[in-house]
């Protein structure tokens, strides 16, 4: 009988049995809650309450957008997270000619203080918690955040939520980059050391595997280039005089979960684990909070099919159920329609039912990490852990995460693994159901969802009268203060949320950065 491969490349038995189990497994599992985390980050787990119920959306203009998260919190989301659209993630207005006909598409378009206002309107930001999904312009973004919180009343201590604000995977498989990745990582300390006074409940950046996974990283490869990315994000913190422990137990992750169900249960016990090492062991943390790997998990957006998309349910079903049996924080279920459009109410509802169902209706928030001690799965545990961290150290031998972006290495071994697997999907040795096996000749006819293409024109009216009814001497001085800050080494967040709140907008304040810090060239050998 020949192993099967995991998606990592090593073999699955078909029976797996005592020899399999390490002599020091009670020591690697530990107990959930305590070093090294194997188990879960909290003693309980679910057995307390069940994870953060989370839908990414966001598209169209600030109103469009708050009508639907009003849909998501009325059908019983938990949490909000918000997709922006690329104009916004590039660092961009919408009257910018670089943004012509992506207004609105992938995401919502927020150009100033005024657009935030509307997002969140009747939304109260002392009882909801946010995610938003932004890297580059994260500190822009975050700060009108705040400032809306304020025109509410709500404090910055009261806020809770996570900022994605890893840029350095964006320079691995995403691409939504704006300044070279030194000083990127100067304004993530920055963000760091402004949320430990500013707003402390705050999650200050999600380390983001999802992103490399969806480019075709495998598992080991996403737990390996996140985990090495938090590495370079807490040496730059270090370096910047920040206390491990003042700021380490608010970093949180972001990781995929595909439909190899099992495989991706043995990646984020492994995470956890390692994860808790280098913390105790390369950074001298004492909290126990700086040693969890606390995650948010979103299912395979890459695994979804516009061929037969309802058949998308039961992958979505199946990867959640792999993400919760793997001890997710939070998670988020893919609408089925979303390799065709932007999701419907219908749909997003519908994604929403499927954490419902897991949460309520099975027995899975009964027992804490009931893989445990499993033959196969701490054996696949083992492995997906060993294949990490010999990938760490490649990292590590190239000069650590950035040297090692700048020369290209993450995002090839990821483009040498997308390419494996689109080469086994078009020879048939990798089956998708309904692409390359059982093939319907007959689809149903489905209507999408489209964005008003309307609303470019609506923004750019908004932003012009926004222009006309500011003080642009007061806008031009906070920027010039802004220029200032980058230009030494003050911390940029304080001038940027004085040009925020004289209403200088998101373009406004990236432009200024880009004056002195300049753009991201990638590398021709990338």
């Amino acid at each position: 009988m020949t192993d099967r491969l995991s998606e990592s490349g090593e073999p699955i038995k078909p029976v797996y049995g005592p020899d399999d189990l390490p002599p020091d497994l009670a020591e690697r599992l530990g107990k959930p809650g305590s070093y090294p985390f194997t188990r879960g980050v909290y003693p309980n787990m679910y057995t307390g309450r069940p994870w953060t119920t989370r839908q990414y959306a966001g598209f169209g203009t600030a109103k469009e957008s708050n009508e639907r998260y009003k849909d998501l919190v009325a059908a019983g989301a938990g949490g909000l997270s918000v997709a922006f659209d690329l104009p916004t993630q590039m660092g961009y207005d919408s009257d910018d000619p670089v943004a012509s006909g992506e207004i609105g598409k992938v995401g919502v378009a927020i150009d100033s203080l005024e657009d935030m206002r509307i997002l969140f309107d009747g939304i109260p930001l002392d009882k909801v918690s946010t995610s938003m999904t932004i890297n580059a312009p994260a500190s822009v973004l975050l700060l009108l955040y705040q400032l809306t919180a304020e025109q509410q009343g709500v404090e910055g201590p009261k806020l809770t939520g996570t900022l994605q604000n890893d840029v350095l995977k964006e320079y691995i498989a995403r691409g939504t980059y704006i300044y070279p990745p030194r000083p990127s990582l100067r304004m993530v300390s920055d963000i760091f050391a402004y949320c430990q006074d500013e707003m402390p409940r705050w999650n200050t950046i999600s380390i983001s595997g999802y992103h490399m996974a969806e480019a075709g990283a495998t598992p080991a490869q996403e737990i390996a280039f996140t985990l090495a990315n938090g590495v370079a994000y807490v040496e730059a913190a270090m370096k910047a005089g920040l206390h491990v422990d003042d700021f380490a137990p608010r970093l949180s992750f972001f990781f995929v979960a595909r439909t190899t169900f099992l495989e991706e249960v043995a990646k984020f016990r492994a995470a956890r684990r390692i994860w808790a090492k280098i913390m105790r062991e390369r950074f001298g943390a004492e909290n126990p909070k700086s040693l969890m790997l606390r995650f948010h998990t979103q299912t395979a957006g890459v695994q979804l099919t516009a061929q037969q998309p309802e058949v998308n349910l039961i992958r979505v079903a199946v990867q959640a159920l792999g993400a919760v049996l793997g001890g997710t924080q939070s998670l988020h279920t893919n609408s089925y329609d979303e390799a065709i459009a932007l999701p419907t109410v219908k749909a997003a509802t519908l994604a929403v039912r499927t954490q419902q169902v897991l949460a309520y209706e099975t027995d899975v928030t009964s027992t804490v990490d009931p893989f445990a001690g499993s033959y196969a799965v701490e054996s696949m545990t083992d492995a997906v852990e060993r294949q990490a961290i010999d990938l760490i150290n490649m990292v590590e031998d190239r000069g650590g995460a950035v040297s090692a972006i700048e020369q290209g290495f993450q995002k090839g071994e990821i483009e040498r693994s997308a390419y494996k697997v689109a080469c086994e999907i078009e020879d048939g040795s990798r089956t998708v159901v309904g692409v390359n096996q059982f093939r319907s000749e007959s689809e149903e006819h489905y209507v999408p969802l489209r964005v008003n293409p309307l609303i470019e024109a609506e923004q750019r009216e908004r932003l012009s009268r926004l222009r006309a009814g500011r003080d642009n001497a007061a806008v031009d001085q906070a920027l010039k203060d802004l220029r200032d800050a980058a230009a030494g080494s003050d911390n940029v967040m304080f001038p940027m949320r004085d040009a925020l709140r004289s209403l200088a907008t998101v373009g406004e304040v990236c432009h200024a950065l880009r004056d002195v810090w300049g753009v991201h060239v990638p590398n021709d050998a990338f």
